[in-house]
């Protein structure tokens, strides 16, 4: 037995006065599970940058009217989702249920479903990547392959081809920090917009063979940012005993950026 979702949105403010309308995806009496953006820290890092935890717990101690009317008093993430990758994330209601969902993750019984964009033709419709990732000696906070590093593994399944990119989808079994990045970027797939790893932004001007752009207008990329989005997850409910799938909507870019590939750069 699945449970169902309810389509919900939750708004968080930022120190400085920004809104973030982030849509609820799935909820129970233990488990919230949000529809992260783009571009939005999930913990604080060094920087100043806005975080949705900091924005979550702001709302909780204030008793935001969201946070009211669920009688909430405590909410934690259970993972991490990079700075610029969408989706499913996972949060908990106590600390009981945050300690059964980690370990789920740390068991590898939380099955999980990225859906990422690439530069060139992959040809396997079928393959996986299995290295270990240490930190970049020479760039601080990015990951590359090493000899002394932890180890990960990614399987990926080929989901369309378009002329000089490949969707693909991803099920990581490990949970590195920039696993998918730097596994798709060693095969010389980077993905699109992850200028960390080598990919570029995809502009429309590239596919469309007649594009013309306007006298005196700077073109705006299809997909500027990372094109990778965290689809699914599915799991047994710790609590429960039923299974549990939630899905996230693509992003609005991702669905742009693929609705032309699939009109000007069918193969």
């Amino acid at each position: 037995m699945s449970e169902t979702a309810r389509s919900e949105v939750i708004k968080l403010t930022a120190p400085d006065r920004y809104c973030w309308e982030v849509p609820i995806l799935y909820e129970d009496e233990y488990i919230l599970a949000l529809n992260k953006p783009s571009n939005l820290l999930v913990a604080p890092d060094q920087s100043q940058r806005p975080n949705l935890m900091r924005m979550i717990q702001d709302a909780v101690v204030k008793g935001r009217p969201w946070v009211k009317e669920r009688n909430i008093t405590y909410l934690m993430n259970v993972h991490r989702l990079d700075l610029e990758t969408s989706g499913v994330l996972l949060l908990g209601k106590s600390k009981e249920v945050v300690s059964a969902l980690t370990k789920l993750f740390e068991s590898r019984e939380m099955k999980k479903e990225y859906v990422a964009l690439v530069h060139g033709r992959v040809e396997s419709d079928k393959f996986e990547v299995a290295v270990k990732l240490e930190p970049h000696p020479k760039r601080y906070g990015l990951w590359r392959v090493g000899k002394r590093g932890k180890p990960s593994h990614t399987e990926f399944v080929v989901e369309e081809r378009f002329i000089g990119y490949t969707l693909v989808r991803c099920f990581p079994t490990t949970g590195r920090s920039h696993q998918i990045r730097v596994h798709l970027q060693y095969l010389g797939h980077p993905i699109v917009g992850d200028a960390d790893y080598g990919g570029a932004p995809l502009y429309l001007s590239r596919i469309k063979p007649d594009y013309k752009r306007k006298k005196g207008e700077e073109e705006r990329p299809l997909m500027g940012s990372l094109a990778l989005h965290a689809e699914k997850l599915e799991f047994v409910h710790p609590m429960t005993g039923n299974l549990v799938l939630i899905v996230a909507p693509w992003p609005k870019h991702l669905q742009v950026a693929v609705k032309y590939l699939r009109r000007y750069a069918k193969v």
